[in-house]
């Protein structure tokens, strides 16, 4: 049931006052101000149309005061990164993508669309092409956390409000916390489908009807799941040299399995004569939906994308670095599609579960490659897009009680509690809209903070702000929330709501319209979300406000 599941369900990774910038006075400020000011400046008006920056070099974070920030707004997990910090460079940005990339999930992606009747070479370009729209949204909203060195959540309190950032960084910890369940009981079924066969026909294989599954297979869940809390613990140190050196094992494992079904299969002329069996019109009418299916797959990191490139050296590492992110998937997606194909030559029947595959080969050296390579595929794709979004969420939520570790071993106790197994078992269909539709549900919260970022404050912040509760900085807005971003965030939900009833079997029917919103959720309610806010703020009369640059940064030459 799983790997049915599986070849449907999409992953997130499996996933964003009235607005005004109050005009400030420059104040006095214990910090050294001599060599700064003279690159003070005030931003145009918000309203106005955005010149890109010229330069693409990072601007390293100002000293952060811990004595200037409330208490509330801030700790260690939350300060903007220092300097020393700053230790991502272009190719660990891409040996994270690559972690992220090579899983269970994405094996499926090109092969479920050729099920449905696209040609090989179609299925693989719907998800390239998805990716290649999907960068720009990563790149752009990577940008604030290598200039300023904040977080996901930080960086909401922008455009949503000091207080009004709980709202998407919840929404976002949620989903994440559903994946990291989901993804781990991904992980503990390969080790239970590669066990002895006499130990999975023992007494402890058997299914206890209060637990929903086996003492045996939810042993293995439990052990995959305390393996991934072992990283966890060690923070994003740990999460980086685990997607560092991950990435070339699993480069070389997929080469592996790729040569093994080529020589097998003597060639991939099976896939090759895959043709379309869709006319024209039904190709279009599922090329869309397919498209904004396939951008859903990361778009829940395309949200949180700053909690890693606050690592990186300079934002040339962080686009550099993101930049291969169509490319891994292109040709992940390939060797998915040419290895399933190859099946059906070798073994007379597709296999589309790469595990399952792993099984049927064999041999105790392929069984051992087989835990290793499925283990470092569901892990470093698990943490680096399941935990870290929800760690950072709670601890924004509540900096005085959680730490990154403390919420990285609530969103690992929430994944338990989610019982995935129930989840995967109970109705595919569910899990397929659910998830589906909540990825394309948190389209309006990118369009709101990419919009507040370049087109209102023009990429300018200012940090002592950003951690501040005073009714005067200009992200208090009205009680600390923006609520031109919540209507905007509101108004961008509703149209996609319909869409995403009829398809969980709650409405019997609904208008056409509706239904093509749906299809084609994120770009709808990105961009609407989007350009709501951008009127609410101008209706407002704030753009004529300016908001001065913080005299810790220089200006963008």
């Amino acid at each position: 049931m799983v790997s049915k599941c599986l070849s449907l369900h999409l992953h997130p990774h499996s996933h964003p006052s009235l607005t005004s910038a109050i005009f400030q006075k420059p104040c006095s400020s214990h910090f050294p101000t001599t060599s700064f000011l003279s690159n003070t400046k005030l931003t145009r008006p918000i309203c106005s149309i955005f010149t890109p920056m010229a330069s693409i070099q990072s601007t390293p974070s100002p000293e952060f005061d811990e004595f200037e920030a409330h208490p509330s707004l801030t700790n260690d997990d939350l300060k903007p990164t220092t300097p020393l910090e700053r230790s991502f460079s272009w190719l660990e940005m891409a040996s994270l993508w690559i972690g992220l990339v090579v899983g269970v999930p994405s094996y499926y992606l090109a092969g479920s669309l050729v099920d449905l009747g696209m040609a090989w070479w179609q299925g693989i370009a719907t998800v390239v092409a998805a990716n290649v729209i999907l960068l720009v949204p990563l790149i752009l909203t990577g940008h604030p956390g290598t200039r300023y060195g904040i977080s996901f959540p930080v960086l909401a309190r922008s455009s949503f409000g000091i207080r009004g950032a709980h709202i998407p960084t919840l929404l976002r910890a949620l989903v994440g916390c559903g994946w990291y369940g989901i993804e781990t009981w991904i992980g503990g079924e390969a080790i239970f489908l590669l066990l002895p066969k006499v130990i999975k026909e023992s007494t402890f294989a058997q299914i206890l009807p209060w637990l929903g599954t086996s003492p045996l297979e939810f042993a293995c869940f439990i052990a995959f799941w305390l393996a991934q809390l072992t990283i966890v613990w060690k923070g994003m140190e740990g999460i980086r040299q685990l997607e560092k050196y991950s990435a070339p094992i699993l480069i070389v494992l997929t080469s592996c399995l790729l040569t093994w079904a080529y020589v097998k299969a003597g060639g991939f002329g099976y896939m090759l004569s895959l043709s379309s069996r869709l006319s024209s019109s039904q190709f279009w009418s599922l090329f869309f939906p397919s498209l904004t299916a396939n951008i859903s797959f990361w778009a829940t990191v395309a949200l949180n994308i700053p909690d890693f490139t606050r690592y990186a050296k300079s934002q040339n590492d962080q686009v550099i670095g993101q930049a291969g992110l169509p490319i891994f998937m292109g040709a992940f997606t390939f060797v998915g599609l040419a290895v399933t194909c190859s099946t059906k030559v070798i073994f007379g029947r597709v296999i589309s579960n790469p595990i399952q595959l792993l099984g049927e080969i064999g041999g105790f050296t392929t069984m051992i490659l087989a835990i290793i390579g499925i283990s470092l595929a569901t892990i470093t794709t698990n943490i680096a897009a399941n935990v870290v979004a929800p760690a950072n969420a709670l601890v924004n939520l509540s900096p005085s009680k959680f730490t990154f570790r403390r919420g990285a071993l609530l969103t690992a106790l929430l994944g338990i509690a989610f019982q995935p197994w129930r989840l995967l078992k109970s109705s595919e269909s569910f899990v397929y809209t659910w998830l589906l539709g909540y990825s394309a549900l948190l389209g309006p919260i990118g369009g709101i903070i990419l919009t507040d970022y370049y087109l209102i404050h023009r990429t300018n912040l200012s940090i002592k702000d950003l951690y501040s509760l005073s009714p005067y900085g200009p992200y208090y807005y009205s009680g600390g929330y923006n609520l031109a971003a919540m209507a905007a965030l509101v108004i961008g939900i509703l149209p996609v709501i319909p869409g995403f009833l009829e398809n969980v079997g709650i409405l019997s029917s609904i208008p056409a319209g509706f239904g093509v919103i749906y299809n084609n959720a994120w770009f709808f309610s990105f961009f609407s979300a989007g350009l709501l806010y951008w009127l609410l703020s101008c209706l407002t009369g704030k753009q004529d406000k300016s908001l001065l640059v913080d005299p810790l940064l220089p200006s963008a030459k």
